[in-house]
């Protein structure tokens, strides 16, 4: 599409990740592999900010396409020609296709699916908060990353000169804290307080900024597994379909790859879209397969329970730093996936 220049200039300046204790101290520092060789570290060269990929991708296509915001497909009806979807406005409309991006909880995905179709949702038993406060003049280009006990874990990062972003990460398999994610901002913002209190490190400062921002969001990390990608002419793509989870450090990357193909398959079977969307299944399935391998297991474990677990995870960071182990550090991090081919369609318009 032309837009690397673009990505680069909007890339998140972080020179790396180093591992911290309850008292601030640097445990030891994984720097990012910028030479455009090898497998990424636990951070990566290509960071970008979800805001800017967005803002990138609407100025390249605004020209192209049209865009309505502030409403979303509330149902819809379909028949051999054409879907009919009913907007949350009050207002309907006609397409040819309608496309499900509507992210993992999709409503679309709910609504083409089997009336028996298995629970969609790979549980994790991890929760995540995100948020933006002000930046302090020590939150530094090196990110920062806090294992506490009781399952919880921090994440500090800066992307720009006045903003820095909190990520509070917390393990707990229970259906009650999976259904706080359903209740009102305000509700979660307790609901993470009375977690973290007290945790450690700048905990406090994390959570006396939290109740003012505005940029808040908090959900439990999930896959999405749904033999059902298509009926009809509604289609899923993204998280809707096979969403990775954010560990997997492929879910933007899994969303514009499968917007390619089904692009590309709709473009080689105009007027076959049964067999457009069949291919796009056969053709990127494998891919989300491979992607969505990811190593659960040891994700669980570098959340730690115990006070203990926590030393022993601080203690291998610190030997795994210090003797600047590149296979034992890329384990923590999202593998590349260079064993899929990726097809081409020539007959899109695709810059190179």
């Amino acid at each position: 599409m032309g837009l690397m220049d673009e990505i680069r200039a909007r890339l998140v300046d972080e020179a790396g990740v180093a591992f911290v204790d309850t008292n601030g101290k640097i445990l030891g520092t994984v720097l990012a592999n910028t030479s455009g060789k090898g497998a990424q570290s636990i951070t990566s060269e290509f960071e970008i900010m979800r805001g800017d990929v967005v803002r990138i991708l609407y100025d390249a296509t605004k020209d192209d396409v049209e865009y309505v915001f502030n409403k979303t497909v509330g149902k819809f009806e379909q028949d051999d020609k054409n879907v009919l979807a009913h907007f949350s406005d009050g207002t309907s409309d006609t397409f040819n296709i309608l496309v499900g991006a509507d992210g993992q909880g999709s409503r679309i995905r709910k609504a083409i699916e089997p009336a028996n179709a298995p629970d969609p949702y790979r549980k994790l038993g991890i929760h995540m908060a995100y948020y933006f406060i002000p930046r302090e003049e020590g939150d530094s280009n090196i990110r920062r990353t806090y294992q506490a006990s009781q399952g919880r874990m921090i994440f500090r990062r800066t992307h720009n000169s006045t903003e820095t972003q909190v990520y509070l990460i917390l393990k707990d398999d229970s259906p009650e804290v999976s259904s706080i994610h359903r209740g009102s901002v305000e509700q979660q913002k307790e609901f993470w307080t009375q977690r973290f209190r007290g945790a450690g490190w700048q905990t406090e400062r994390f959570l006396e900024g939290m109740k003012t921002t505005e940029n808040f969001y908090s959900q439990e990390v999930v896959q999405v597994q749904t033999t059902t990608w298509h009926k009809g002419r509604v289609v899923l793509l993204g998280d809707a379909a096979y969403c990775p989870s954010p560990f997997s450090g492929m879910g933007t990357t899994l969303g514009f790859i499968g917007a390619y193909v089904l692009a590309g398959e709709i473009q080689k079977n105009p007027e076959n879209l049964s067999l457009a969307f069949e291919n796009y299944d056969k053709v990127l399935r494998p891919f989300v397969d491979e992607v969505q391998n990811i190593k659960l297991g040891l994700i669980r474990w570098a959340i730690p329970d115990t006070q203990l677990g926590v030393t022993i995870l601080q203690w291998i960071a610190w030997f795994v730093c210090l003797l600047r182990i590149p296979y034992l550090i890329s384990r923590f991090s999202s593998e590349e996936k260079a064993g899929w081919p990726l097809p081409k369609y020539p007959a899109l318009k695709v810059s190179k």
